[in-house]
């Protein structure tokens, strides 16, 4: 999963591109903030609540205007950053925002994560810790294994090939806004 496309790893390649590893790997531990919450939320819903479309809706709508206002950025970028940069790049903030905007994490924890936790409660806490360990080293891993070779390759990527891919990276994250949008209008449309 950590390697499947998507806002998120769309936002590591783009942030590390343009401010340097240290970002693209700010931007990878969005999970570990945002999933807590969710986390939380998806056994709620789980235990109490049968329909969750609407939410489920309303956070993909919300997601979409998120990450086509993502590659809107990524359209006017001129070139990598070097040195200082004159605004600060909020990585960490824009990963948070671009995780919990995201309904996948939502659907991952309400039908594969939380079933699971609740099915290893039987098993102990141990069993239940170990699944979420396992999980966020996997997903944040494999995000920062990305931003490391996309950073280290970053310096070989000049004038049109950068803007380019920056473009090209837009036009992705223009697509995945396109496809939460699109979904969250499906999930509104289908809830009674």
């Amino acid at each position: 999963a950590g390697f499947s496309p998507g806002p998120l790893l769309m936002l590591v390649i783009s942030q590390t591109l343009q401010h340097g590893i240290k970002e693209g790997i700010k931007v990878a531990l969005a999970p570990v903030l945002t999933d807590l919450p969710i986390i939380v939320a998806a056994l709620f819903v789980l235990s109490r609540l049968a329909n969750f479309k609407a939410v489920l809706g309303l956070i993909s709508l919300a997601g979409g205007l998120f990450v086509a206002y993502m590659a809107w950025g990524n359209f006017r970028t001129h070139g990598p950053e070097t040195g200082a940069s004159p605004a600060a790049p909020k990585s960490l903030l824009r990963g948070v925002a671009a995780n919990a905007l995201n309904p996948h994490p939502y659907l991952f924890w309400l039908t594969v994560g939380g079933p699971a936790m609740i099915g290893g409660r039987q098993e102990g806490l141990a069993g239940v810790l170990l699944f979420l360990a396992v999980f966020f080293f996997c997903i944040v891993g494999s995000k920062m294994a990305i931003a490391v070779l996309v950073g280290r390759s970053r310096y070989f990527l000049k004038g049109r090939v950068y803007r380019g891919i920056m473009k090209a990276l837009g036009l992705l994250l223009a697509l995945l806004a396109f496809s939460l949008i699109r979904e969250g209008f499906g999930l509104l449309s289908s809830w009674p």
